[in-house]
């Protein structure tokens, strides 16, 4: 298989609002969009994708016509504390404070509209205990 992308889709019934959000907060920009989907791609790095559903749509099939729960997206960053910093000014809930953890991250979290967790991370290095359970290629720096 030749992977040309990967990327999340979150279902919404709420699909203007939340891209508004993705658009201001984290800096995204529409490559397509239609009112029940949006593709957007980051304005910082065109690897980094993310699509917008109205979990409604005719396209999905019957048993998972439903609003995303009980999941976390991840964005590894260079500066984690200007976008704490920006996050509190705009007064996005913050569930978890800036901070650093021994398995490497300084991160926070925060939430999207529809209660979808982002979890913002600069990869720091680990403690010496967490450093061994990397892959020698994978140890944040």
């Amino acid at each position: 298989m030749q992977l040309r992308s990967f990327y999340t889709v979150l279902c919404t019934d709420d699909v203007a609002g939340t891209v508004a959000f993705w658009q201001r907060h984290f800096g995204f920009r529409c490559a397509f969009e239609t009112d029940w989907y949006v593709h957007l791609i980051s304005e910082a790095s065109d690897q980094a994708n993310l699509a917008i559903l109205d979990y409604r749509h005719e396209t999905i099939p019957a048993p998972f016509r439903k609003k995303a729960a009980g999941m976390l997206v991840n964005f590894e960053v260079e500066d984690v504390d200007a976008l704490y910093a920006k996050a509190q000014a705009e007064g996005l809930k913050i569930y978890l404070a800036l901070r650093d953890e021994p398995f490497g991250q300084r991160h926070f979290i925060t939430e999207d509209p529809n209660g979808i967790a982002i979890d913002v991370i600069k990869p720091i290095p680990p403690s010496p205990e967490f450093a061994k359970q990397y892959a020698p290629d994978s140890l944040p720096r």
